[in-house]
């Protein structure tokens, strides 16, 4: 089978007919997988070093031996296809281009864990890739890859359904996702118990990324150690990066981990393809809540370990490159615009958080800056990410802080500016 999951695609079309992918090798690794005892299957995940490609990195075999360790049924398998996060796109073009290896992999999670169902969370603005999963789900139950007795073997009764999600940035969060699957609204569970233990349904349940279920098929298909061997010491495999923004290039690229250094993914032409509009201003790395990188970060490796900020800048993979041309305080002004919209309002310190930070940011952008407003810029969003109670109010000091530390320049220029008379 094929070890990329999507340098072997062709049109897109043909990638929605099942007949196509089975000839490129697709469902072998289901097929290995029913050979292989659950703990083999969770074994050979756990070699291959996978970690969750949807921004926290959680080891993948780690996550499914602990629900293979917890008591209670049914099992429930969900997909979190809700890709919200700003300047990520690479599900989208997962699902246009090999929604079947997704598709196997939920299944293989299907079978380890003897769940009779599945179910993948579509982001709303996704309507073609939710057409695209029900026409591949209903060829799938034609040929008997899924429903009542999966490839044949009685009991392995399994099947998979689609939920289309409302819009929310914060369903994103895999709590508040199924909140939204079951009909309530859209905010984030308080942790301890865990999904895991209590999840959809109040059942046990099993949460990953798209990318996370497509190279599950992989090392399924290939074997864990040559997915490893693929990545680096820090996460086995190759990772999809969505790059956009001033880029001559922008697209979705596949690169294995540690290979590359973020001056590479720039400019070299077989990515990339170079900065356009002027030259070089700065890099945002892993989504809205991923960090913001100067000139000083382009050369550490694209990986887990990278020097400059411990790992975060993978996070949904997304990679926005901005040009000289753009102000870093107005655009995390910008940044901040997308937190405060996009807060649930469930927790004070992130409802109102948010909020103040914002305020400071346009104070500093308009030349109103106040003596304190750098100072009040660290603590606020320090005391947010400490207070919050999901990821949303705890991730918004990673980008304000790698700004502030990489660019004080800049800031203390819009401390100093003279307010403007529109």
């Amino acid at each position: 089978m094929y070890d990329r999951l999507l340098e072997h695609v062709g049109d897109d079309e043909d990638q929605k007919q099942l007949s196509v992918y089975l000839g490129q090798g697709g469902y072998e690794g289901l097929r290995r997988a029913v050979t292989m005892a659950p703990d083999a299957v969770i074994e050979e995940i756990s070699t291959a070093y996978v970690r969750g490609r949807g921004g926290a990195a959680y080891p993948t075999g780690r996550k499914w031996g602990q629900l293979a360790r917890i008591d209670g049924s049914p099992k429930y398998i969900v997909c979190n296809a809700d890709e919200g996060e700003p300047g990520t796109f690479k599900d989208q073009i997962l699902l246009e281009k090999n929604p079947y290896s997704v598709i196997e992999g939920m299944t293989i999670a299907g079978r380890v864990f003897g769940s009779p169902k599945g179910i993948i969370y579509v982001r709303g603005e996704y309507p073609e890739e939710f057409g695209i999963l029900r026409a591949c789900l209903e060829q799938a139950r034609e040929a008997g890859l899924l429903g009542r007795g999966v490839l044949g073997i009685e009991g392995f009764d399994y099947d998979i359904d689609t939920v289309a999600g409302g819009g929310a940035y914060v369903c994103g969060e895999n709590s508040a996702m199924l909140n939204s699957i079951e009909g309530k609204p859209g905010r984030p569970r308080i942790k301890p118990p865990h999904l895991a233990e209590v999840g959809l349904h109040g059942k046990p349940t099993l949460v990953n990324n798209v990318e996370s279920y497509a190279d599950v098929t992989l090392v399924l298909a290939n074997g864990g150690e040559h997915y490893r061997d693929q990545g680096s010491e820090h996460g086995g495999g190759m990772k999809l990066i969505s790059l956009c923004g001033h880029v001559a290039h922008p697209g979705v690229y596949e690169v294995p981990f540690g290979r590359y250094t973020l001056r590479e993914l720039i400019w070299a032409p077989e990515f990339g393809g170079g900065v356009v509009g002027g030259g070089f201003g700065f890099v945002h790395c892993g989504g809205h809540s991923g960090p913001i990188g100067f000139e000083g970060c382009l050369d550490a490796p694209y990986d887990y370990d990278d020097e400059w900020s411990g790992g975060k800048a993978i996070g949904s993979g997304a990679i926005v490159v901005m040009n000289e041309t753009v102000d870093v305080v107005d655009y995390l002004r910008q940044v901040m615009v997308f937190f405060r919209k996009e807060s649930c309002g469930k927790c004070t310190p992130c409802r109102l958080g948010t909020t103040r930070v914002w305020e400071v940011l346009e104070r500093l952008v308009a030349g109103r800056g106040e003596p304190d407003d750098l100072e009040r810029l660290r603590t606020t969003t320090e005391q947010v990410h400490k207070l919050s109670a999901c990821g949303l109010g705890e991730s918004i000091d990673v980008p304000v802080l790698s700004a502030l530390d990489g660019a004080p320049a800049a800031f203390e220029a819009a401390l100093a500016k003279e307010p403007s008379h529109v």
